[in-house]
């Protein structure tokens, strides 16, 4: 391709970037106008006005600490079996799902194509709808509390975690499982010995990671009834307990970061 012909491509194609970017502003209704003339009540909403200082965010109330540290407990319990139980899913789940699965963990050719595309459909649909739409349908089937909420994350994460353990496996060095293989290993020996060292590292990583963004995600679909910190910040603002509402909010904030912070320490050791 010639050089002018190269410079027409790139400018028709940042030409169709401006395009789609501008057509999706247009249907978000971006009025970024609005939000700075807004800005008045949003500082009266978070800090109260002259006429009612109480009436907005700070200062936090911690008044009711053991309840929210209940609440904190509990939404670290339900991101932890969250992630846990995604497993039992995720694991099949990525090995069917990877282009190369049948023929590294050894089956029927078939396994390439009716089961690949099944896994991937599959792993697809889990990812598509969100935590906060599971945490609705279980609540529904096994009632409030925080047992609806592992479920959601489970069934959820089950289809990232799959998603990203498939990636994980198609981009292993082969050169390393025909090495293995050229010493008259078996199959389970060439997993264990090839396919393994290489998947096991990333995956991990990708786990805690998940662990990470189910902390996060807990506190949201406890909003619907799922119990943890969610359910009583939801309960907070539908109260206008605005300051308890700020209290709850920090201390998700910081519970999060401790969860980042570790997470980040562990990814670092198995990496």
């Amino acid at each position: 391709m010639s050089r002018s012909r190269s410079r027409t491509v790139s400018g028709l194609g940042w030409l169709g970037l401006i395009v789609v970017m501008a057509w999706a502003a247009s249907r978000s209704e971006l009025a970024f106008g609005e939000l700075i003339s807004g800005g008045a009540n949003i500082r009266e909403y978070l800090f109260g006005s002259v006429d009612h200082p109480d009436a907005g965010y700070f200062p936090p109330d911690f008044s009711r600490w053991d309840v929210y540290l209940s609440g904190t407990l509990d939404t670290l319990a339900i991101a932890l079996w969250g992630t846990a139980l995604s497993l039992l899913g995720a694991l099949p789940l990525g090995v069917l799902g990877a282009r190369n699965g049948a023929e590294l963990f050894g089956g029927p050719k078939w396994l390439d194509g009716t089961l690949y595309h099944l896994a991937r459909r599959t792993m697809d649909a889990l990812r598509a709808v969100n935590e906060l739409v599971f945490a609705l349908i279980f609540v529904v089937a096994v009632g409030g509390g925080p047992f609806a909420g592992v479920l959601a994350l489970a069934v959820h994460s089950a289809g990232v975690l799959g998603k990203l353990l498939s990636e994980a496996i198609e981009a292993i060095d082969a050169g390393q499982v025909e090495a293995i293989e050229a010493t008259g290993a078996g199959r389970l020996q060439t997993v264990a010995f090839a396919v393994a060292p290489q998947v096991a590292p990333l995956f991990v990583s990708y786990l805690l990671l998940r662990f990470e963004t189910n902390v996060r995600a807990a506190t949201v679909v406890g909003m619907t009834g799922a119990g943890g910190i969610g359910h009583e910040l939801w309960t907070a603002i539908r109260s206008f307990q605005n300051q308890e509402a700020c209290a709850i909010l920090l201390i998700i904030i910081l519970l999060v970061v401790a969860i980042d912070r570790l997470s980040a320490s562990l990814r670092a050791r198995v990496s």
